[in-house]
Protein backbone atom coordinates (compact mmCIF):
# COMPACT_ATOMS: atom_id res chain seq x y z
CA UNK A 1 0.00 0.00 0.00
CA UNK A 2 1.18 3.47 -1.26
CA UNK A 3 -0.15 6.42 0.16
CA UNK A 4 2.75 8.69 -0.55
CA UNK A 5 2.44 10.50 2.96
CA UNK A 6 6.43 10.14 3.30
CA UNK A 7 7.64 8.44 -0.06
CA UNK A 8 7.27 7.06 -3.56
CA UNK A 9 6.96 3.53 -1.33
CA UNK A 10 9.42 1.94 -3.52
CA UNK A 11 7.53 3.56 -7.19
CA UNK A 12 10.07 4.65 -9.52
CA UNK A 13 9.78 7.36 -12.18
CA UNK A 14 10.50 5.84 -15.38
CA UNK A 15 13.73 6.69 -17.13
CA UNK A 16 11.61 6.67 -20.87
CA UNK A 17 9.13 9.49 -20.54
CA UNK A 18 9.48 12.92 -21.15
CA UNK A 19 9.20 14.40 -17.53
CA UNK A 20 8.35 13.19 -13.63
CA UNK A 21 5.08 12.20 -11.65
CA UNK A 22 5.61 14.80 -8.41
CA UNK A 23 4.60 14.01 -4.97
CA UNK A 24 2.71 17.33 -3.36
CA UNK A 25 0.15 18.42 -1.16
CA UNK A 26 -3.09 20.87 -1.87
CA UNK A 27 -1.73 23.32 0.60
CA UNK A 28 1.47 24.35 -1.94
CA UNK A 29 -0.48 23.67 -5.10
CA UNK A 30 -1.62 26.32 -7.14
CA UNK A 31 -5.26 27.97 -6.96
CA UNK A 32 -7.49 25.22 -9.15
CA UNK A 33 -4.67 22.91 -10.21
CA UNK A 34 -5.45 19.65 -8.90
CA UNK A 35 -7.69 18.14 -6.06
CA UNK A 36 -8.29 20.29 -3.07
CA UNK A 37 -7.48 17.70 -0.44
CA UNK A 38 -5.13 13.87 -0.89
CA UNK A 39 -7.33 10.48 -0.73
CA UNK A 40 -5.83 9.77 1.94
CA UNK A 41 -6.15 12.06 5.14
CA UNK A 42 -8.79 14.18 3.27
CA UNK A 43 -6.51 17.32 3.91
CA UNK A 44 -4.81 19.76 2.37
CA UNK A 45 -1.33 18.88 3.91
CA UNK A 46 -1.68 15.32 2.83
CA UNK A 47 0.47 13.79 -0.12
CA UNK A 48 -0.55 12.52 -3.57
CA UNK A 49 1.82 12.36 -7.06
CA UNK A 50 0.10 14.85 -9.65
CA UNK A 51 1.35 15.80 -13.39
CA UNK A 52 -0.32 18.96 -15.05
CA UNK A 53 -0.19 20.65 -18.01
CA UNK A 54 1.86 23.59 -18.07
CA UNK A 55 4.36 25.45 -20.12
CA UNK A 56 7.42 23.06 -19.62
CA UNK A 57 5.16 19.86 -21.25
CA UNK A 58 3.83 19.95 -24.60
CA UNK A 59 0.53 18.49 -24.93
CA UNK A 60 1.13 14.61 -25.53
CA UNK A 61 4.05 14.07 -23.64
CA UNK A 62 4.33 11.32 -21.32
CA UNK A 63 5.41 10.90 -17.49
CA UNK A 64 5.81 7.05 -15.97
CA UNK A 65 6.12 5.61 -12.63
CA UNK A 66 6.20 1.50 -11.89
CA UNK A 67 5.59 -0.60 -9.47
CA UNK A 68 7.86 -3.01 -7.62
CA UNK A 69 8.43 -6.13 -9.79
CA UNK A 70 5.91 -8.46 -8.86
CA UNK A 71 6.46 -12.10 -9.44
CA UNK A 72 4.93 -14.26 -12.29
CA UNK A 73 5.47 -17.27 -9.46
CA UNK A 74 2.77 -15.64 -6.87
CA UNK A 75 0.24 -17.65 -8.69
CA UNK A 76 -2.40 -15.86 -5.86
CA UNK A 77 -1.99 -12.72 -7.79
CA UNK A 78 -3.47 -14.00 -10.71
CA UNK A 79 -6.65 -14.54 -9.70
CA UNK A 80 -8.82 -14.93 -12.91
CA UNK A 81 -6.86 -17.76 -14.47
CA UNK A 82 -9.08 -20.88 -14.34
CA UNK A 83 -12.03 -19.03 -12.54
CA UNK A 84 -15.47 -17.46 -13.32
CA UNK A 85 -14.40 -13.27 -13.74
CA UNK A 86 -17.33 -12.27 -11.51
CA UNK A 87 -15.06 -14.71 -8.97
CA UNK A 88 -11.94 -12.60 -9.62
CA UNK A 89 -10.29 -10.59 -6.86
CA UNK A 90 -9.30 -7.26 -8.09
CA UNK A 91 -5.32 -7.24 -7.80
CA UNK A 92 -4.96 -3.35 -7.76
CA UNK A 93 -6.80 -0.81 -6.32
CA UNK A 94 -6.13 2.89 -6.62
CA UNK A 95 -7.54 6.31 -6.20
CA UNK A 96 -7.15 9.10 -9.46
CA UNK A 97 -8.45 12.66 -9.89
CA UNK A 98 -8.73 13.90 -13.21
CA UNK A 99 -9.98 17.56 -13.65
CA UNK A 100 -9.99 20.08 -16.02
CA UNK A 101 -10.98 21.19 -19.45
CA UNK A 102 -8.28 20.48 -21.85
CA UNK A 103 -7.33 17.29 -19.36
CA UNK A 104 -5.12 14.88 -20.76
CA UNK A 105 -4.93 10.91 -20.36
CA UNK A 106 -3.84 8.35 -17.96
CA UNK A 107 -3.19 4.49 -18.99
CA UNK A 108 -2.51 1.96 -16.81
CA UNK A 109 0.10 -0.92 -18.09
CA UNK A 110 0.89 -4.21 -17.16
CA UNK A 111 4.32 -4.65 -18.29
CA UNK A 112 6.86 -7.83 -18.44
CA UNK A 113 10.27 -7.51 -17.17
CA UNK A 114 10.76 -7.98 -21.15
CA UNK A 115 8.96 -4.65 -21.81
CA UNK A 116 6.33 -6.52 -22.95
CA UNK A 117 3.16 -3.96 -22.20
CA UNK A 118 -0.88 -4.59 -22.32
CA UNK A 119 -3.36 -1.77 -21.29
CA UNK A 120 -5.20 -2.53 -18.47
CA UNK A 121 -6.94 1.09 -18.79
CA UNK A 122 -7.49 3.77 -20.23
CA UNK A 123 -9.10 7.16 -19.26
CA UNK A 124 -9.06 10.49 -21.43
CA UNK A 125 -10.72 13.93 -20.37
CA UNK A 126 -12.18 15.07 -17.85
CA UNK A 127 -13.16 12.79 -15.31
CA UNK A 128 -14.79 15.20 -12.58
CA UNK A 129 -13.21 17.24 -9.37
CA UNK A 130 -13.19 14.63 -7.03
CA UNK A 131 -11.55 11.35 -6.12
CA UNK A 132 -12.79 8.08 -7.93
CA UNK A 133 -11.99 4.22 -6.66
CA UNK A 134 -10.56 2.15 -9.17
CA UNK A 135 -9.98 -1.43 -8.93
CA UNK A 136 -8.27 -3.89 -11.49
CA UNK A 137 -7.20 -7.37 -12.12
CA UNK A 138 -3.48 -8.24 -12.74
CA UNK A 139 -3.14 -11.16 -14.89
CA UNK A 140 -0.16 -12.48 -16.99
CA UNK A 141 1.03 -15.41 -18.68
CA UNK A 142 2.88 -16.66 -16.12
CA UNK A 143 5.79 -16.54 -18.05
CA UNK A 144 7.53 -13.18 -16.66
CA UNK A 145 7.40 -11.08 -13.82
CA UNK A 146 5.83 -7.83 -14.17
CA UNK A 147 5.25 -4.54 -12.86
CA UNK A 148 2.08 -1.89 -12.96
CA UNK A 149 3.13 1.17 -14.88
CA UNK A 150 0.71 4.74 -14.61
CA UNK A 151 1.03 7.06 -17.47
CA UNK A 152 0.42 10.38 -17.17
CA UNK A 153 -0.33 12.25 -20.40
CA UNK A 154 -0.13 15.77 -20.46
CA UNK A 155 -3.18 17.87 -22.31
CA UNK A 156 -3.71 21.26 -23.57
CA UNK A 157 -4.70 23.27 -20.62
CA UNK A 158 -2.21 24.95 -18.02
CA UNK A 159 -4.53 24.21 -14.83
CA UNK A 160 -5.00 21.06 -15.66
CA UNK A 161 -3.50 17.75 -14.01
CA UNK A 162 -3.47 14.25 -13.06
CA UNK A 163 -3.43 12.81 -9.60
CA UNK A 164 -2.91 9.26 -7.84
CA UNK A 165 -3.22 8.60 -4.34
CA UNK A 166 -3.65 5.52 -1.96
CA UNK A 167 -2.40 2.43 -4.52
CA UNK A 168 -2.30 -0.95 -3.21
CA UNK A 169 -1.93 -4.11 -4.04
CA UNK A 170 -4.33 -7.23 -2.97
CA UNK A 171 -2.28 -9.35 -0.06
CA UNK A 172 -2.23 -11.90 -3.05
CA UNK A 173 -0.17 -10.04 -4.68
Amino acid sequence: HCNFEFDLCGWEQDENDDFNWHLRTSSTAKLGTGPSTDHTLQEPSGHYIFIKSSFFQLPGQKARISSPVLSRKNKNCKVCEGVVVADCTKSIIFYYHMYGVHIGSLIIYQRTTLKHEKILLNLTGNQGNFWQRKALTLSGDGDEDFQVVFEGIAGEGPKDGIALDDLTFSREC
